[in-house]
């Protein structure tokens, strides 16, 4: 998704507006730079807070889509294409936070396979 944006953002008027070009770009490598920082983080909570930072930056990319489309700087074809796998990373990021903290939470009442096998009589 990186590459794309940029490759897409090097056919914005040199003269556009807000630095729109830059904020994009930054938005864009945000991403796979907060899951890979993630990754290589100590703990659980903080790959949690990473993929959440890496998923606001998509919301980011995708607002400045929409708004490079407003100033007619991308094709509403391409912006679509771009938009669908922004969001389908943004679903992914937040569901596999998710997971990561219901991992994390204690099963209450629940024992996994290995305790329940511990806990037979022997025969």
């Amino acid at each position: 998704m990186t590459l794309i944006v940029y490759r897409r953002t090097q056919q914005f008027r040199r003269e556009e507006p807000f630095g729109l070009t830059s904020r994009m770009r930054r938005a864009a490598s945000s991403i796979p730079s907060s899951i890979a920082e993630g990754c290589g983080r100590d703990s659980q909570a903080e790959l949690i807070g990473l993929c959440t930072i890496a998923a606001r930056s998509a919301s980011e990319l995708d607002y400045q889509l929409e708004l490079a489309h407003d100033f007619n700087l991308i094709d509403q074809t391409i912006d679509r294409e771009v938009a669908e796998e922004v969001t389908q990373c943004r679903k992914m990021l937040y569901s596999f936070a998710e997971k990561l903290k219901a991992d994390a939470r204690p099963q209450v009442g629940r024992l996994s396979r290995s305790q329940r096998r511990q806990k037979r009589p022997e025969s």
